[in-house]
């Protein structure tokens, strides 16, 4: 009886670290999960379909008005419909020379179905990504065709638990231009010492190259001098 109850007791903790992780994984995402400041990129909001008795059958993603996107490009989807909804900007922007006046506020894919245990990924070419901020909060909407609508739009906070419905959330970095530029510096500084380092070896071995020859002369001339007085004995001697 004592045996019966731990393997329930185990049993019963297992199947809770299950449903737990399977509820804490199965939320619309975006992937990969950051970018570059200021830059273009490839995203694709991840939708898993998290019921076992439904289908996923839309997917509505909201994009910050406060941080517009000028370029939204979504890719073609098989099975999937998709539409771009724009609005007009309160102050235009001015992207490559020209003046935009409104930007992407919405994309909403209709028409397909993702089934149970099933995930689907949609992916859109966006920018220019904002520079002022260090990340994009994207409110979306999954529905399914029994009629129910998950709503993924609450935003985490600073040492808080994540939200039972976390919105999707777009990391910004720093753009890897600035350090290209700092590793530029670094070789730069790296071949001026190794230049340096190779002027000092090249005197140097020019000093001893000028030393072994000085030596080499003055060998010759005691050389020299020997002989000389060689001879000049052998004559006194005759």
């Amino acid at each position: 009886m004592k045996t019966s109850r731990v393997s329930f007791t185990a049993a019963l903790a297992a199947g809770a670290v299950l449903v737990l992780s399977g509820t804490a994984f199965a939320h619309v995402s975006v992937q990969p999960g950051e970018a570059a400041k200021g830059g273009y990129a490839t995203i694709n909001f991840k939708v898993p379909n998290e019921r076992d008795n439904a289908a996923t059958t839309q997917l509505e993603v909201n994009f910050p008005v406060d941080q517009p996107l000028t370029s939204v490009m979504p890719q073609d989807v098989p099975g999937w419909t998709v539409s771009v909804e724009k609005t007009k900007l309160d102050k235009p922007l001015t992207v490559h020379g020209k003046q935009i006046n409104e930007a992407v506020t919405k994309v909403t894919w209709s028409g397909g179905k993702i089934e149970s245990g099933r995930f689907q990924q949609f992916p859109l070419s966006v920018g220019k990504l904002p520079e002022n901020v260090d990340q994009m909060v994207f409110k979306a909407i999954q529905t399914y065709d029994n009629g129910e609508v998950v709503r993924w739009i609450e935003e985490a906070k600073d040492g808080a638990a994540e939200p039972q419905n976390p919105a999707p959330v777009l990391k910004l970095t720093a753009a890897k231009g600035a350090d290209h530029h700092d590793a530029g510096g670094k070789n730069a500084d790296k071949n001026t010492k190794d230049e340096q380092h190779g002027h000092d070896r090249a005197a140097a071995e020019h000093g001893s190259d000028t030393t072994a020859r000085a030596l080499g002369i003055a060998g010759i001339v005691v050389g020299l001098g020997g002989v000389a007085f060689g001879v000049a004995s052998r004559r006194r001697s005759a």
